[in-house]
């Protein structure tokens, strides 16, 4: 008797092991998932009309659970990362756009305390300077990722944030496109944030980051401002540590930052082996590869880069591009 069930059960993890890992997320399933999620929202107070029209065909993207599951990609070095990301010919369009630009940029720079030169480099590193958006239906993005159900309660959150988007009218539902993961515009914010950040600089009533230049340098320049950016300082510097240095002294911990003297004391140099300026700064020194790739000294506007996207390699070329800018080359 013992025999036959322990067979029966090695029968069924046979099976259960043989079945494809996307069986219990078929088209069928989310079809009955999506209807559920039209009832929690109009329990959240949208109208059922609305709400139809919102999910009307609504579209399964296999895709972006392969995608979400798929991350991180495999590793790659700083100085390859920067080489991919910040091109010649990247730095040159972004020169380009920031003359052609200027006027809008200083103005929304002196309003909200931000350089422009990073307001650009946030839009090209984003969105290629709003040549890659990506076309994945927002509200089908959102749900299939729910629905996959690994971080169900943020995509939820965002998709409900998006249906309020919609609600208010500040894009169509036909070019209400973004990426697999639910990013928008050409300054690739997620829901949440284009709610507590976008901003209609132009006062024509919407809050358009998919095609209004100026309520995309307005809304990237608003959520520096808000997460604390100081236009006053710049972002950091490269810079070169002896061969003795203590490594556990690096990092984005709070805890971990120290005046300028502090690191000028314990041997911290500019890249080209100068002294640090002699100024009353909080850094963080951090190495996004190790003590042998590139090391910087960051100021508080990398962390708020930081808080934008938590890579150092994200916030390395942004800071990168921002400084290829204003070189002017």
């Amino acid at each position: 008797m013992i025999k036959r069930v322990k067979a029966h059960w090695v029968l069924f993890l046979t099976l259960l092991l043989s079945l494809p890992l996307h069986a219990q997320k078929s088209e069928e399933g989310y079809g009955v998932y999506v209807e559920q999620l039209k009832s929690e929202a109009i329990v959240e107070g949208f109208d059922a009309q609305f709400v139809e029209q919102a999910f009307a065909d609504i579209t399964f993207y296999k895709r972006a659970i392969k995608a979400d599951k798929n991350q991180p990609e495999s590793k790659i070095t700083l100085d390859k990362y920067l080489r991919t990301r910040v091109p010649d010919w990247k730095v040159k369009q972004a020169v380009d756009l920031y003359h052609q630009h200027q006027q809008v940029l200083d103005k929304i720079g002196a309003e909200y305390g931000v350089q422009p030169r990073f307001i650009v480099a946030l839009w090209g590193n984003e969105s290629n300077f709003g040549k890659i958006m990506g076309n994945y239906s927002i509200v089908s993005a959102l749900s299939t990722l729910a629905y996959e159900g690994r971080r169900e309660a943020f995509f939820k959150k965002q998709l409900f944030a998006a249906l309020t988007i919609l609600e208010q009218g500040h894009i169509q539902k036909p070019q209400f496109l973004g990426s697999w993961a639910g990013a928008m515009g050409q300054s690739q914010f997620m829901p949440t944030s284009f709610l507590t950040y976008a901003v209609d600089y132009d006062n024509d009533g919407k809050k358009d980051i998919w095609s209004n230049p100026e309520d995309v340098f307005a809304s990237i320049a608003n959520y520096l401002s808000k997460e604390g950016w100081d236009d006053s300082i710049t972002w950091g510097r490269q810079v070169r540590i002896p061969a003795d240095f203590d490594l556990s002294l690096a990092g984005l911990a709070k805890s971990k930052m120290q005046p300028l003297s502090a690191w000028q004391g314990l041997g911290v140099r500019r890249y080209d082996g100068s002294d640090l300026p002699n100024v009353d700064l909080q850094a963080s020194l951090i190495m996004p590869d190790d003590e042998n790739g590139r090391i910087y000294l960051v100021y508080s506007n990398f962390h708020t880069l930081m808080r934008w996207n938590r890579s150092t390699y994200f916030g390395s070329a942004v800071s990168y591009l921002a400084d290829r800018i204003k070189k002017g080359s």
